[in-house]
């Protein structure tokens, strides 16, 4: 196709249904962390870009959260936001698993992406935990649905064929400049990665209905004593059942999140961090437009 030595940069949109593993995937892409993981559906809700550079191109990867029917206005923006970044892009790829049950879900993604003219790759995930044989049937049915410019089966968990896909984007994206300097790996703010590493260990701590009623947003950020930084943050619950439960028998379960955030954010800033946890309730945020404004959601464009 294109001369691989004319420098080439592009963004790439990364879409699916929820937890498919659109944010291991582009960390595995990145080479480090720049989206948090778990194994609750939605884990995503912002749009995240992610730059890889390199010297021959500059990949600005758009990490989306999973399609899926909305049941809260939370739910219509995270869909909206995704649907969103499918425009003004050069390169689509859409995730799905090898171990997959076709559903409503993917039919829906495919009529969004009927609409379009932009490339799209079909990226087969979890390719590790499938006999090779089982892929045939599963790539036959979806080129039969969808004209995909490239099929690539891969394992972001593992790393499996990642490379292959990282050289076939390059190779379809058009001749540009560098968008981002080289050092840069997410356009994301430092508070809004800090939130999301709090709400990581939210998702990995509790089960049922709290990981999907928490909203973590940072109050404050500030050097204290001794080269201590100092982080001021508030969880928001919809229920005070769900604020009992995360405070936990004598604030046990406060003090895992805030241990476990508190490790990852030194290691991310690489200095002391003192991180202090607030549980407040805001009773059905993901429902009110104004609360879900406030608590920093918002529509963006890739």
């Amino acid at each position: 196709m294109d001369n691989l030595s004319e420098h080439k940069s592009g963004f790439v949109t990364i879409v699916g249904r929820p937890n498919v593993g659109k944010s291991t995937l582009l960390n595995n892409l990145i080479g480090q962390k720049v989206a948090i993981i778990s194994n609750k559906p939605q884990t995503t809700r912002h749009r995240i870009r992610a730059v890889l550079t390199r010297e021959e191109a500059q990949i600005v990867f758009v990490d989306t959260p999973g399609i899926h029917k909305p049941k809260h206005r939370l739910g219509q923006m995270m869909v909206d936001t995704a649907l969103g970044t499918l425009q003004d892009v050069d390169l689509i790829l859409l995730l799905i698993e090898a171990n997959r049950v076709s559903g409503p879900g993917d039919e829906f993604i495919l009529q969004q992406l009927a609409k379009v003219e932009t490339p799209v790759f079909l990226v087969i995930n979890k390719v590790d935990l499938v006999a090779k044989p089982k892929l045939l049937p599963l790539i036959d049915e979806m080129s039969r649905k969808y004209n995909f410019a490239e099929i690539v089966p891969l394992s972001a968990l593992t790393g499996e064929n990642a490379d292959r896909l990282l050289e076939l984007v390059i190779r379809y994206l058009p001749p540009g400049p560098q968008y981002y300097s080289p050092d840069t790996v997410s356009d994301q703010p430092e508070n809004l990665i800090l939130a999301e590493l709090v709400r990581e260990k939210v998702l990995h701590l509790t089960e049922q209905e709290v990981p999907h009623s928490v909203a973590v947003v940072i109050d404050e950020v500030f050097p204290g004593r001794k080269d201590v930084t100092v982080i001021r943050a508030n969880v928001f619950v919809e229920r005070d059942s769900q604020k009992a439960i995360l405070i936990g028998e004598g604030g046990r379960m406060l003090k895992k999140i805030g241990q476990l955030a508190r490790e990852e954010i030194e290691n991310l800033l690489g200095v002391r961090v003192y991180l202090e946890l607030w549980v407040k309730v805001k009773g059905k945020w993901r429902q009110d437009e104004r609360q879900l404004h406030h608590l920093g959601f918002r529509r963006n464009s890739p």
